[in-house]
């Protein structure tokens, strides 16, 4: 009976392979369809001679890069452990699935306005379909590299419990050797008023910045309430991987706006779109992803956006805009500006 881990293996690998080469074949085949039923020819010649050809593609882009990188990693693991910063899995799918399927899609309104003559012949919803297929497909790799390092069965514990944990016992033992102190050298009383917690010289000597009160968090006692609260860092995967390219998400539903793919607007919101999804191929903990998430999404989005809004109205949402524009001035500020003398006083508020 096959182990629990050979059937993971399996499954990821079958998933991941799938994801790789479905979007282009489906893309394809879209571009094969609509350019037979614009050149009003008997048979469907081109249709198959564009479809094999993108079947040969898939088949050497396979034999040739993507079996012997996966046999290459799991064979090599001292070559798999100097990779540092980067996913090699992710290169290739961003590079030879993702950049044709984008190709291939720009490319299907465009053949029909070559040999129509017009944009006037265009459908007045552009299909979602291989879009949204090849989006999911890299998001769904995404997602199955971050799954390898946790098993599937049991409960596992996020780091942010062990993180809650580390920081509860540095909080009780502060509190204890301050209790010891003011055993050992006893005050007078205080009138009542605020309360303040006077940190030892020791604590001060290892904490590189003031620490900030924030509100409690509640800690529920109750079966049911617990029970609802519960967190685990593997589902969470599934719902961070698709907020966190929410943006990319919404300009590329912009392109299929009949204003925008019509026009050469399709160009900017397709290349800007490809660019911000390069910041997938980088470690989910790699320090240089809140750079380049400013560099490649965020501060281009801002041109774009507002280049849309100003020529085609509000067909991209101005929440996106705003969005856009706060992540790129606080990125600025709080780690570049705050360092100037006059932004550099370290306030914490009372409340």
């Amino acid at each position: 009976m096959a182990s629990g881990k050979l059937i993971k293996l399996l499954v990821f690998e079958l998933l991941e392979f799938a994801a790789f080469s479905i979007p282009t074949l489906v893309t394809v085949e879209q571009f094969a369809t609509a350019y037979q039923r614009t050149t009003n020819m008997p048979g469907r010649t081109y249709y198959w001679l564009i479809v094999s050809c993108s079947i040969a593609y898939v088949a050497l882009v396979t034999l040739l890069i993507w079996i012997p990188i996966k046999v290459l990693l799991y064979k090599k693991r001292h070559l798999y452990k100097k990779v540092k910063g980067w996913r090699p899995v992710m290169m290739m799918c961003v590079v030879l699935t993702t950049l044709p399927s984008f190709s291939f899609s720009v490319a299907v309104t465009e053949v029909q306005k070559n040999i129509n003559g017009s944009a006037d012949v265009l459908p007045d919803t552009l299909p979602d379909l291989a879009v949204s297929l090849v989006l999911t497909s890299l998001f769904l790799v995404d997602i199955i590299e971050k799954l390898r390092i946790y098993p599937l069965r049991g409960r596992q514990k996020s780091n942010e419990d062990a993180h809650m944990h580390k920081t509860t016992l540095q909080q009780i033992r502060t509190v204890t050797d301050q209790v010891k102190q003011n055993e050992e050298n006893p005050v007078p009383p205080q009138p009542a008023g605020r309360t303040e917690v006077s940190w030892p010289s020791e604590a001060m000597t290892w904490s590189p910045a003031p620490v900030l009160a924030g509100p409690l968090e509640p800690s529920f006692h109750s079966r049911i309430l617990r029970t609802l609260s519960q967190r685990d860092v593997r589902a969470q995967i599934f719902l961070w991987t698709f907020v966190h390219w929410s943006d990319t998400i919404e300009m590329v539903r912009v392109a299929g706006h009949a204003a925008v793919y019509k026009s050469r607007w399709l160009y900017p919101l397709y290349i800007f779109s490809y660019i911000s999804l390069l910041r997938i191929v980088f470690t989910p903990q790699n320090p240089l992803l809140g750079f380049l998430g400013v560099l490649l999404q965020d501060l281009p989005f801002i041109f774009v956006r507002l280049s849309l809004i100003l020529v085609l109205g509000t067909i991209t949402p101005v929440l996106g805009l705003f969005k856009n524009i706060l992540v790129t001035l606080s990125y600025v500020y709080f780690n570049y500006l705050t360092k100037f003398r006059v932004f550099s006083i370290f306030e914490t508020s009372s409340f």
